[in-house]
Formats: structure tokens, sequence, C-alpha cells
């Protein structure tokens, strides 16, 4: 198995480090446009290997793709981060043109790799990633909402004072402040409904915690976070090279399900070696498709700015 992750920032190196230590590839490469960037960072991570015991061959690139050739999974983290007071939106111009020759490079060398898609704004570049490659649907997933749904299992967690591993919670939608859907009537404490525990007040912040969690990080660091992205980019990775068929929030596009066409945005799926195989179709409030069609709506408009570039 032989995976490559594009981009070797913080994002993309936390996501390869988590790769490597749980053994998902024989090898794994890092690519980055920074001239010694990525063997840098592949160098100190194979430092590693004899003291956290894995196996997994790391080596980095310089912009060189024929590296990264028969790679299994891409993961794309490639961009400019975040800084505090931007939003997502505003990062479109800019990293449009650096996905979408990504895209093109990797394909010429790893023609049946699957896709994900970490860059922001994560909708609108997993759209991009789709419309410009013309792969399968299956093969192209946003990492978005797995990460969306990790934010909030950590508030619920904080909340209920509980393991965040006895959670269950999702968050759909799309990736962005005022896009995602912290469905937290839907959300159970091994099998509990969460909300016999929390007051209508505490359910509300919860939510909007949730929903600013990026905005938060990115203001006490200075820059997007990395520790958590990375963590959900490596474990979509891992049910994809396992064949584990966990079900996670993804970006997919969406034809006629939860109402929708023409559009990626957040919804359960299930994750195989085959890629995202299977939308889950959740039953919806009248309030909550509400808001998923607000968001998509959103994130159209997004997608809309990619026509004037």
């Amino acid at each position: 198995m032989k995976i490559t992750v594009v981009g070797a920032g913080a994002v993309g190196a936390t996501c390869a480090d988590n790769i490597a230590r749980k053994e998902l590839a024989s090898e794994l490469v890092l690519l980055d446009i920074k001239e010694g960037f990525a063997e840098g960072k592949a160098q100190d991570m194979m430092q590693t290997a004899a003291l956290l015991g894995f196996d997994t061959r790391i080596s980095g690139s310089t912009n060189d793709y024929t590296k990264t050739a028969n790679s299994d999974v891409v993961v794309i983290t490639s961009g400019l981060p975040r800084k505090p007071g931007m939003t997502r939106e505003e990062l479109i111009g800019t990293n449009a043109g650096i996905v979408k020759g990504v895209c093109e490079n990797i394909l010429k060398h790893s023609p049946n790799a699957i896709i994900i898609v970490i860059s922001n704004p994560m909708d609108t570049m997993t759209y991009l990633a789709l419309q410009s490659t013309g792969l399968p649907k299956n093969r192209i997933i946003g990492m978005g909402g797995t990460l969306d749904s990790a934010r909030f299992k950590y508030q619920l967690s904080a909340a209920l004072d509980c393991s965040p591993a006895d959670l269950n919670a999702l968050v759909v939608g799309g990736h962005g402040d005022t896009t995602m859907i912290p469905l937290i009537k839907h959300a159970t404490w091994n099998s509990i409904p969460v909300t016999q525990f929390l007051s209508e007040e505490q359910q509300e912040k919860i939510i909007a915690d949730t929903m600013v969690g990026g905005a938060t990080l990115t203001k006490l660091l200075g820059t997007s976070a990395w520790y958590a992205p990375g963590a959900a980019g490596a474990a979509l990775v891992e049910s994809i090279v396992r064949d584990e068929k966990k079900l996670f929030t993804c970006c997919v596009s969406l034809n006629g399900e939860y109402g929708q066409n023409d559009i990626c945005l957040g919804v359960p799926v299930v994750i195989g070696k085959n890629g995202w195989e299977k939308i889950v179709d959740m039953d919806l409030s009248a309030s909550e498709q509400a808001a998923f069609n607000k968001s998509a709506d959103a994130v159209r408009s997004m997608n809309d700015v990619l026509k004037t570039l």
C-alpha cells in the first residue's frame, strides 16, 4: 500500500505522522513545493521509527510527482492556511489553482488513487476536485465533517464530563463557521440521547462553540489548527486501507440525496476500500432539513466563485 500526502505543512505532516505510526502503508510520500521541506519532514519522521516501532518507509519530494506514482490514496492539504479574521471562503481564489494543479499531477502518475481533500474552503475544493478530474464520485472525499464531528464530541464530552469515545455525534452540512449543522438531537451517550442530560441553554452553547471551533483555534494559534485535522485525515485513510466500513461525516457528491444536486456537502457515509461506498439517509426534522438547505445555498454560492476564476 502506498499513500501520498501533498503539503508537508503542519496539517500534512501531522496526517503523515499518524499514518506512519499506525503503519497504514508500506510506503508514504510527502510532497511540497518548498525546496527541501518535505524531505526534511520525512527524514525527521523516519528518525522516530526506531523509537515508535513502525516500519513504514517515508520519503519526501520537492514537487516531483513521479515519486508519488502508483499511490492508492492521496491526501491533499496544499494551500494557504487561514489567518486570524480570515474566512475559509476568502481562500478560494488562491487555493483553487493549487488544488486543481495537484489533482492533475497526481492522476498523471496514480490514475486509480482515492483522493481525500483537506484544503480550504473544503466543500468547494472537493467540488473542484470532482469536476476537474472527472473521477468516479466515490473516489473524491472531503474531510471536513469528520473533523467537525470530532470537535462536536469534544464539546459534548466537556459538558457531560464523559469520554468522547462513548459519544456518537454528527455534524452535517458545510465545513464553515456558519454552514455546519451539529445534530445535537441525534447525539447519544452510549445510546442514551445527550439531550436527557443537557439543558436547552447548554445545548445551544455546545452547538455555537462547535461551529466556531476552527475560528477559535485560529485566533488562539495565529493560524489553522493541525492536530485534529491531521488525525481526521488519517482516520479516513485508515478506514479505506483497512476496509473498515466506518461511518463518518464526509463531503461527497450529492445527486438527489438530502434533496440536493450538483454539490459536495457533508453527510454520513460509509468509508471502505472503494472510497465512500454508501450515503446513509438520516431522518432530519423539518428545521434540520431547512438548515441543511440553507447550508447548501451558501456552499453553492462559494462554488459559483470558481466560474469567475
